[in-house]
C-alpha cells in the first residue's frame, strides 16, 4: 500500500487505519466542494495524495466511500448528542446541552453537516436508511427521557423526540445561513428555550 513519494524517493507507508482517515478526510474535502455527483475517485486521489489503486484498495467506488464518510460524520453527531444528554440529570439542562450540540456540530470549519443534511444522495436507498437510524435512535435516547419524567407513554415521547430533534437541525441550518446575525449563543439559547417551555408544559410522573 504506497502513495505519496517524499524528496529520498522512497514511498510512504502508513497503517490501515492511518491510511483510511486520510482517504476520508480528502473525500470529505470533495464532497463538500462538489456535492457527490460532482466529485470524481481521480480528483479524492489527487487530493489525498495517493495513487487511485491505493483508493481503490480501500473503497471499491466512489459510493462506498461516500456512505463511509456519512458514517463517519454521523458517529461524530451521535457522540455529541449523546454526551449533552448524559451530561446531566437536570431535563432543563440537558435540553439547553442537547440544542447547543446541534449548533455546535452545524457550526463546525469542515461543514460535516453538508454531508448529513444537505447530501445530493439523501434519496439513494443506503444513504436514507442510515440518515433515518441514526433519527430513530437519536429521538429514542429523547423519549426515554422524557417518558420517564412525565406521564406520556413511549410512544409519545417518541413523536417529541423527533420534532425536538428537527427543529433543532432545521434552526440551526437555518441559523448558519444568517452569516452570523446571531452568535452561536444566542442563537441556541433561543431554540433551547422555546423547547423546554413546550417540554416542561406536560405532567410530571409521580
Amino acid at each position: 500500500m504506497t502513495s505519496e513519494a517524499p524528496a529520498s524517493g522512497k514511498a510512504v507507508r502508513l497503517p490501515r487505519d492511518e491510511r483510511r482517515r486520510q482517504l476520508l478526510n480528502a473525500a470529505h474535502e470533495v464532497f463538500v466542494a462538489n456535492g457527490y455527483h460532482g466529485a470524481a475517485m481521480d480528483e479524492i486521489a489527487e487530493v489525498a495524495h495517493v495513487s487511485k489503486p491505493v483508493l481503490y484498495q480501500h473503497f471499491p467506488g466512489k459510493r462506498e466511500l461516500y456512505l463511509a464518510l456519512l458514517e463517519s460524520h454521523l458517529a461524530s453527531l451521535t457522540e455529541l448528542l449523546v454526551e449533552a444528554l448524559q451530561s446531566t440529570s437536570d431535563n432543563k439542562l440537558r435540553v439547553h446541552a442537547t440544542m447547543r450540540a446541534y449548533f455546535q456540530f452545524i457550526a463546525q470549519d469542515s461543514q460535516a453537516h453538508r454531508i448529513v443534511f444537505e447530501s445530493d444522495l439523501n434519496n439513494d436507498p443506503d444513504v436514507s436508511r442510515r440518515l433515518e437510524a441514526f433519527n430513530a435512535h437519536f429521538a429514542d435516547q429523547i423519549a426515554g427521557v422524557i417518558s420517564g419524567d412525565t406521564r406520556l407513554s413511549h410512544l409519545e415521547a417518541t413523536l417529541l423526540g423527533r420534532a425536538m430533534a428537527g427543529m433543532a437541525q432545521v434552526s440551526a441550518r437555518y441559523w448558519l445561513e444568517t452569516d452570523g446575525g446571531l452568535d452561536i449563543d444566542t442563537a441556541s439559547e433561543l431554540i433551547y428555550r422555546l423547547a423546554w417551555r413546550g417540554i416542561s408544559r406536560f405532567p410530571k410522573e409521580i
